[in-house]
């Protein structure tokens, strides 16, 4: 993956708008990542623009893949700046349903197609949180977002390539897979049922019981 930054960063013109996508569609990972830092958010934080309110018209595309274990490649090689990977996580954005879904970098002038092989999130933390006297299951991805398991977030599973694997809603109706060490820790902190060929994953989270349930 080439880090050269000699490609010309986007700047948001108001009088220059279609230089401006034409550049952005054509946009380098690293002019993009400028891009990004400077006009999308002022990054203090753990701060998620809003993407929902965004109506880019232009339609880009990014040779840029999610892989099924949580990995971010680009033009065939792995991103290993971490920093980035997060940069670029928070305009992730999907359109379509759970069976035809795309997924794109969104920016206020244009959205990139990017290919996600099964979700675009890892889930690979999770604590048991105290909250006015009620207890409550948090999980934390890869890129640093932070969900509760709750009514808005909800645990599922879902088949990846004939297998069986635990998801969880993260934001934006993004789904965050829970990796092994996670769904493990799950384990201990609930109650297993079996019952009907079917074994269900119990858990309580801020005074709610909610329950995973896979085939035998």
């Amino acid at each position: 993956m080439s880090q050269s930054c000699s490609n010309p960063k986007i700047t948001a013109n108001p009088d220059n708008q279609s230089e401006t996508n034409s550049t952005l569609a054509k946009a380098s990972i690293d002019s993009l990542s400028e891009y990004l830092k400077h006009q999308v958010t002022d990054r203090r934080g753990r701060s998620i623009p809003p993407l929902d309110k965004w109506h880019p018209e232009r339609v880009g595309e990014m040779d840029l893949v999610i892989k099924a274990n949580g990995e971010w490649w680009h033009e065939g090689s792995k991103i290993s700046r971490q920093s980035l990977v997060d940069l670029f996580s928070t305009v992730l954005w999907r359109e379509g349903t759970d069976e035809n879904s795309a997924y794109y970098l969104k920016t206020p002038v244009e959205k990139l197609r990017i290919k996600v092989e099964d979700v675009p999130f890892l889930i690979t933390e999770v604590n048991v949180i105290e909250q006015e006297g009620t207890q409550t299951i948090e999980f934390i991805t890869s890129t640093g977002d932070v969900v509760h398991l709750d009514e808005d977030h909800p645990l599922q599973m879902g088949e990846y390539q004939g297998e069986q694997r635990p998801y969880i809603e993260v934001r934006f109706g993004m789904k965050g897979l829970l990796s092994r060490t996670v769904l493990m820790h799950l384990v201990k902190l609930g109650e297993l049922t079996e019952q009907d060929a079917q074994t269900s994953l119990i858990l309580q989270s801020g005074g709610n019981a909610y329950s995973m349930t896979v085939a035998n």
